[in-house]
């Protein structure tokens, strides 16, 4: 069947596998043909989850195995869905103690990837919450990886993009928490100094993420909004919540339309879009109480809010630049924003720690994502950000990426010509393929 990213740009035709079981899923990596891909819940936004010859969809291995409350350790298979998680745990006082900005990813996903939630600045990615996981490669066989067992393995793995093995099942620890409600505090400031001087001076601050107008010129370039939170002590809840603290009232979501004319996301109404929501945010500044959902998943309130960009999807853009280059990589990516005339709905900053693993996306720094509608001027002004980011010292993220050139990757990032040696030395390929990894000679 034909597949395609988040993005649904490019489908591509692949064979689709859906095993069952575990021992099942090791046979299908191991099929004849090679070309092989694990494939979660599809939130990848462009083609790091379709295998070149066969996906291999992880949805079935869909079961919690154990949890160990004295260590906040759950032991799940890879098709969990992260929302599964935080609907068995949160009532019993427990979070993701790392979380991107979809709860409707899978486990595997979030650690092929290794992704980073508003609190990497202090907590790291995914790799500093997983204690092991199982891994089936393309010789059938399902190994036990982690820190101090088939370690090499286990470190390409986490931010690999599956292409060191299909994760079967994996052991992460939650956090403990005493309510589902979170403390945000909202600052609304006039640049891009402004925005980077408040996550500076709130480094201490559990989570923190901004919102960016990229299309403000002059001197109100880069003006934000910046959200900081921490889980709210039960104690701390008005009387109405504090009886009880963990049963927080589900959202009500809206599903976008399965049509949607791309024309209705253009400069004018981007501009509009931009002006109100900075304005609403000026409005709403200071510390008030929201639901975890509304905190860390807005936009999962829009069932297929991918919809929105029409019929030729999206793409986005995500960079990270270290921390000494970052303001002025910064400013350099949105002038070109502003002088095209193309910002994005959605436009993302957020403060990173240290690197966490041997293939991990974020750097001391930070990172900016952007989403465009898919066209020929976006993907002329991509290539003109990615030379921006790689003027800067910065990388990409490959979770993120959906047109990017071979050229460009290894230019920005040499580990990945490591990765690719490490695949070929341990025989990795052809078993091991993904549409991302052919264009990008991974």
């Amino acid at each position: 069947m034909k597949l395609t990213g988040w993005g649904r740009r490019t489908p591509r035709a692949t064979d689709l596998l859906m095993p069952r079981g575990p021992e099942a899923l090791a046979a299908a990596v191991a099929s004849d043909g090679g070309g092989a891909i694990a494939r979660g819940n599809g939130r990848a936004y462009g083609d790091s989850a379709i295998g070149a010859q066969r996906t291999i969809s992880t949805r079935h291995l869909d079961r919690m195995l154990a949890f160990d409350p004295a260590r906040g350790q759950l032991v799940a298979e890879a098709g969990v869905l992260l929302c599964d998680i935080i609907d068995a745990f949160l009532p019993r006082g427990w979070f993701p103690a790392v979380t991107p900005g979809t709860k409707f990813v899978t486990l595997g996903g979030m650690l092929a990837a290794d992704v980073h939630g508003k609190n990497h600045h202090r907590n790291g990615g995914m790799r500093h919450v997983v204690d092991w996981i199982d891994l089936a490669g393309p010789d059938g066989v399902i190994r036990r990886c982690g820190p101090d067992r088939n370690s090499e393995l286990f470190e390409w793995t986490i931010g690999g993009m599956g292409l060191t093995g299909v994760i079967v099942r994996a052991a992460i620890r939650l956090r403990r928490v005493e309510s589902g409600w979170i403390r945000q505090t909202t600052r609304a400031v006039p640049d891009l100094a402004g925005a980077m001087a408040a996550f500076e001076a709130a480094a201490h601050a559990p989570y923190s993420v901004a919102w960016i107008d990229c299309l403000a010129r002059g001197q109100a370039a880069g003006r934000a909004l910046v959200m900081l939170g921490e889980h709210a002590p039960a104690a701390s809840l008005p009387p109405e919540l504090r009886a009880a603290p963990l049963a927080v009232p589900a959202r009500r979501q809206r599903k976008v339309p399965p049509f949607v004319p791309g024309r209705i996301l253009n400069g004018r109404t981007l501009r509009l879009f931009n002006a109100l929501y900075h304005a609403s945010g000026r409005a709403r500044q200071g510390t008030r109480l929201v639901d975890w959902d509304g905190f860390f998943y807005p936009l999962d309130a829009m069932l297929g809010w991918n919809r929105i960009y029409g019929r030729r999807g999206f793409v986005q853009f995500q960079c990270a630049l270290p921390l000494t280059q970052a303001q002025g990589g910064l400013r350099a990516l949105l002038d070109a924003l502003a002088a095209a005339g193309s910002g994005s709905f959605l436009a993302v900053l957020k403060r990173l720690g240290p690197q966490s693993g041997p293939i991990s996306f974020p750097l001391e720094g930070y990172t900016l994502a952007l989403d465009f509608p898919a066209s020929a001027r976006t993907l002329a002004l991509m290539e003109r950000l990615d030379r921006i980011t790689i003027e800067h010292g910065g990388r990409f993220y490959l979770a993120k990426d959906a047109r990017m050139s071979s050229r460009t990757l290894h230019r920005s990032d040499p580990r990945f010509a490591t990765l690719a040696a490490l695949r070929v030395a341990e025989g990795l390929q052809p078993g091991l393929a993904s549409a991302q990894s052919e264009r990008l000679d991974l």
